[in-house]
């Protein structure tokens, strides 16, 4: 298993710092925010942006994506939103990153309107995402929170150049068990976005392993060779303890998860997996 963090946990700080905190920490990775709060985002000059991959590559720590904010299920007219979606695949090449995380972002719309926002737009892009290198993947958030509704989308795209990003929070709030997330999302899977909390009612973030998320049955799933972010949301949560003095601790959690699991034997990244056991529904 290969672990890294979400800048998201870290607002505003310079790459150098966040690929020190990676490489001290022994996290393969980083999620970089690419919003325009932070260093990197697809407005930053090109040399800005050899810098920062040099940076990265001294600290031996790679950029697993590129976490950018176009909602592709929302209303509106499609050219700004594919314009968007290349402007983001462009900055991920340049940070040599595989991955762009985007919203689905269809929230109020019915059902069948988001899909096909997004499935038109996620066609239109796939393709130049491939070409560059990099796939897009279609977090399980907002509109469509779950893995069955995620994979409803992205079996119909039916393109290389776009995947599933799963967020274990949203599926969890949705109701959704880890073996079913895991069954719809694998043929799709980009890498896993991991978290804890309290409860359903309150989402400040925690420490892994702190909180109730069933982080061991969502790791019990993943292939060996995968990807766990973790995604610790102190932007939006600026009272959350800071991230750097839990680094350690959290690696340790995952480890342990990793080394426990119980995957049945044989299973591989792409190929669907068995349901879990049944864990309690968020209240």
């Amino acid at each position: 298993m290969k672990y890294a963090f979400s800048t998201l946990g870290l607002p505003g700080t310079p790459v150098a710092r966040s690929a020190a905190l990676a490489a001290e920490h022994g996290y393969e990775g980083l999620e970089l925010r690419a919003h325009t709060e932070e260093p990197l985002h697809p407005d930053t000059p090109g040399g800005e942006r050899v810098a920062a991959r040099r940076t990265l590559a001294a600290a031996g720590v790679t950029v697993l994506g590129v976490a950018g904010y176009v909602e592709v299920a929302a209303s509106g007219d499609d050219g700004p939103v594919l314009a968007a979606l290349r402007s983001l695949v462009r900055l991920a090449a340049d940070l040599e990153a595989p991955y762009v995380r985007v919203f689905p972002g269809g929230g109020g719309l019915p059902e069948a309107d988001a899909d096909a926002h997004a499935v038109r737009r996620l066609r239109a892009a796939a393709p130049y995402a491939e070409r560059h290198g990099v796939r897009l993947l279609l977090e399980t958030h907002d509109s469509h929170p779950t893995g069955a509704a995620a994979a409803r989308v992205l079996d119909r795209v039916g393109q290389a150049g776009a995947g599933a990003l799963w967020d274990v929070l949203h599926t969890w709030l949705a109701g959704e068990q880890p073996g079913e997330s895991w069954r719809d999302l694998a043929p799709h899977l980009g890498y896993v976005q991991v978290k804890d909390v309290a409860s359903a009612q309150d989402l400040t973030p925690l420490t892994l392993g702190a909180g109730v998320l069933p982080l061991d049955e969502v790791t019990a799933h993943v292939p060996s060779g995968g990807w766990l972010c973790w995604e610790y949301e102190k932007r939006w949560y600026p009272g959350a303890e800071e991230l750097p003095g839990q680094l350690t601790r959290g690696r340790e959690h995952l480890v342990r998860l990793s080394r426990d699991r119980s995957a049945p034997a044989g299973r591989s990244a792409g190929s669907p997996g068995e349901p879990g056991g049944a864990l309690p529904r968020p209240p």
